[in-house]
């Protein structure tokens, strides 16, 4: 959609072939579907846990179909009004079908030629399904299958702690779903974050597995998953958070000289540029940050590279988010990450006990780090663990491209009591490692 839109802002005829659902993953069965669900599950969870006496709710059972229901009425609006109806403001056609190149020069639809100058393949990935023993012997379940039942089984063992893995597990929990989660929790993130999150699932009654799964066997109906240490932990399903796998079977990308690496990602250039030269790729078929501006960003790059620019996507800054509560989000990059491209890095790690905002909503889980370079002080990454930390993370990003140093960023206004002023109490540590008033 992105690279259509572009295209069509420089005047080029358009053309865009779907073989499934208009939307693709992100408004069908990625952030919009799993978000409205995490929400309807930390609202739920919101009612349980108030730290406010004086003021009691209450929560009762989950009815799953009908938030499914709601969940699925949202996305039918959006796929409409931000996709079918945006195609047809831009003027371009999205045709149904499968693509299929026949040479370097020749794309046929569902048996039809379509010719270009110029090629975009955006075909996205799907969850990757890993070779476990056992596996095939129960009806596992992916985050996209998670997200169509419409009702809560009574356990579930999720397998993966990256992004998908953690969100899914706590939106299940929060239903009243006893779960356990086999895999390293976050390992990409600052360890002291990573360190709080799992602290976090645990007080919730989340079990955390710091292990690999090796075998599934079933057992009296349930899912037993024995780890490479021989731990295990049974289920009534299994959930599989393994990461995500390239949706190229049906492009015939040989035919057209479009190389892949070694796990069958689009290899592309600094322009977004595939092996052949007439042929773009975005997105998450190729081997870069799943997110979606990522791919919006790399599909605006990849159409007007193809139109004659000459552009690249510039990295500076990126933030993350992972929607669990609390929030981990990051922009830029981590200390580890900081040393291995050579930087004498300078850290500072602020508790949320000592932030005022989550003094005041007695929530204290989490904290701030910043990276700097320690020889000129400019900000490299600013990392969080905060129920809001996802909203911090675009001030986090200005200040980073900004290439603000953590002197700038102390002395810059933060409004109080926000949870993004803890990027400044954070940055003044660099300078008084003191306790501060709330008035300083």
């Amino acid at each position: 959609m992105s690279a259509a839109i572009h295209a069509r802002l420089e005047g080029a005829s358009v053309v865009a072939i779907e073989s499934g659902t208009l939307g693709g993953t992100c408004v069908n069965v990625g952030c919009v579907p799993s978000k409205t669900l995490l929400a309807a599950a930390h609202t739920r969870h919101a009612a349980l846990t108030n730290p406010f006496p004086g003021a009691p709710t209450s929560a009762d059972t989950v009815d799953l179909g009908a938030l499914v229901q709601q969940k699925d009425e949202l996305v039918r609006m959006l796929r409409q009004t931000k996709y079918a109806d945006i195609a047809a403001a831009y003027g371009f056609d999205i045709i149904p079908g499968t693509a299929t190149f026949t040479n370097a020069e020749t794309l046929l639809v569902d048996g039809r030629p379509v010719r270009a100058r110029s090629y975009l393949v955006a075909t996205g990935a799907e969850p990757h399904v890993p070779a476990i023993p056992g596996l095939d012997q129960v009806d596992y379940l992916t985050s996209t299958t998670a997200m169509e039942l419409t009702e809560l089984p009574a356990s579930l063992v999720v397998i993966g702690g990256g992004f998908v893995g953690l969100e899914q597990a706590q939106l299940f929990a929060r239903l009243g779903v006893e779960v356990t989660i086999i895999g390293r929790l976050a390992p990409h993130a600052e360890p002291e974050l990573s360190s709080e999150l799992r602290k976090a699932f645990l007080t919730e009654g989340i079990t955390v597995m710091g292990d690999r799964a090796a075998a599934i066997t079933n057992h009296d109906g349930l899912a037993r998953v024995v780890t490479r240490t021989g731990k295990e932990a049974t289920g009534e399903r299994v959930l599989i958070a393994t990461g995500r796998t390239p949706r190229t079977q049906l492009l015939e990308l040989c035919a057209a000289g479009i190389a892949t690496d070694e796990r069958g990602f689009v290899v592309v250039n600094e322009e977004q540029r595939t092996t052949n030269p007439a042929v773009f790729a975005a997105g998450d078929v190729t081997d870069a940050p799943e997110y979606v501006y990522v791919a919006a960003m790399a599909g605006k790059i990849a159409a007007r590279n193809a139109l004659g620019h000459h552009e690249q996507v510039n990295y500076t800054g990126l933030p993350t988010v992972l929607f669990t509560s609390p929030q981990l989000a990051s922009a830029g990059i981590t200390e580890a990450e900081a040393i291995a491209v050579g930087y004498r890095c300078a850290c500072r790690y602020l508790r949320l006990a000592d932030v005022p905002r989550a003094i005041t909503n007695r929530n204290t889980r989490g904290g701030l780090k910043i990276v700097a370079d320690a020889d000129t002080g400019r900000v490299l990454g600013i990392h969080a663990l905060a129920d809001t930390a996802g909203e911090m993370m675009l001030a986090a990003t200005y200040a980073i491209k900004a290439e603000f140093t953590v002197t700038q960023l102390a002395d810059t206004w933060a409004p109080y009591l926000t949870m993004a002023e803890s990027i400044r109490l954070t940055a003044n540590l660099f300078h008084n490692e003191l306790p501060t008033s709330c008035c300083a």
